[in-house]
């Protein structure tokens, strides 16, 4: 009979990595005090502010709801885990560089430690958003927790299979992080954030629908507007993108980490 104390005493040393690098993100990236993490949730509460100012002075309701703050805020929290969720597991490697070069710390280690402690923060990001903006809201709102954690789901799904294959071409090609910076810019705009799908032009609904984004965004909605039915949505699209794009991403880095490691 085969002893299975090798395979368990692996796979502690990784949960120690990996716990390890968590930590040390933490102390880095927030500090060791609460206000590293009240600055993570100023961002998305900046961003709500300015949509609630500028399109409340221009329109008379929002596109669902009578709350303008509600609104923005089911497009932008989502939108914003994935592309803060993205680029650090993007840039996850370069980030613990110095760390891999120690045997018992992986590639591996990095990503999971990245998409992990950050995961965790966007869903707190947006427990806390929510919480003190729904209170406030007059619409009738009756929260499905479950399907509105789903498009959380969703949203780092994607963000981790994009983060995973930038995370190879931003090292192979290094204007790469440039370009996709400025790609990347009119997502904001066609991530369906200020206005719904259904509002658009159906010549345009075709274009816009390719857009994953636009999917876990009406996810998110639909998790929070009880009247709000979004047909459109295709959950398997979002996922099939993220699979395809992690597991391709894996597999470059898994062949190329040793020239990675030593670039």
């Amino acid at each position: 009979m085969s002893n299975p104390q090798p395979a368990s005493a692996s796979s502690y040393r990784g949960l120690r990595a990996i716990s390890a690098l968590m930590l040390r993100e933490m102390s880095s990236t927030y500090g060791n005090s609460i206000m590293g993490y009240f600055w993570a949730l100023a961002e998305p509460v900046g961003g709500v502010a300015i949509l609630t100012f500028v399109f409340s002075l221009a329109l008379r309701a929002p596109g669902l709801g009578d709350s303008f703050a509600l609104f923005y805020a089911s497009g932008f929290l989502p939108f914003s885990a994935f592309m803060d969720l993205s680029r650090k597991t993007a840039t996850s490697i370069r980030f613990s560089k110095s760390l891999l070069y120690y045997p018992r710390v992986t590639f591996v280690d990095a990503l999971i430690a990245r998409v992990v402690l950050n995961s965790l923060t966007q869903l707190m990001i947006g427990a806390i958003f929510l919480a003190c903006i729904l209170p406030f809201s007059r619409t009738h709102i009756f929260l499905n927790a479950p399907v509105l954690f789903w498009s959380y789901v969703m949203a780092i799904s994607l963000a981790v299979g994009v983060g995973t294959i930038n995370c190879y071409l931003f090292w192979r090609f290094p204007a790469w992080e440039r370009i996709w910076s400025v790609i990347t810019r009119p997502l904001f705009i066609g991530s369906a954030i200020f206005f719904t799908f259904e509002s658009v032009p159906e010549a345009v609904k075709g274009y816009l629908w390719l857009n994953p984004l636009v999917h876990v965004v009406g996810q998110a909605r639909d998790g929070i507007y009880v009247l709000y039915e979004p047909s459109y949505i295709s959950q398997s699209y979002v996922f099939g993108i993220s699979a395809f794009l992690g597991v391709l991403g894996m597999l470059l880095l898994w062949g190329n980490s040793k020239e990675i490691l030593n670039g």
